[in-house]
């Protein structure tokens, strides 16, 4: 599969994460079946920051921390999450296994 539809796949993947849950890098490459394909998706939503579409904010690391922070400058991330009614503390997402959002399983 070509990267662009690869991204393409990420970012139809992506805009599904309800507001107010967060998924990880992991969780979408393992639906779309990229096997150790996490660190692409991280790539993805480092390239997605000009498509206002795409809610790159709601993908976090697999322990819930905001390892894609610096791509948004200061705290963005942070406040976008926030304002979706996401509490995070220490650049860690909080309650993150509740606001998880498990493509594998919430899209059957």
């Amino acid at each position: 599969m070509a990267q662009e539809n690869t991204f393409d796949a990420i970012y139809a993947v992506v805009c599904l994460i309800p507001i107010g849950r967060v998924s990880s890098y992991g969780a979408i490459a393992a639906y779309l079946g990229m096997k150790g394909g996490a660190r692409m998706v991280g790539w993805a939503m480092n390239a997605s920051h000009t498509l206002p579409d795409v809610p790159a904010h709601r993908v976090v690391n697999r322990v819930g921390a905001l390892s894609g922070k610096h791509f948004f400058g200061g705290n963005r991330m942070q406040e976008l999450l926030e304002s979706e009614g996401i509490q995070v503390k220490n650049d860690q997402v909080l309650d993150f296994k509740i606001k998880f959002w498990d493509p594998s399983s919430e899209l059957i």
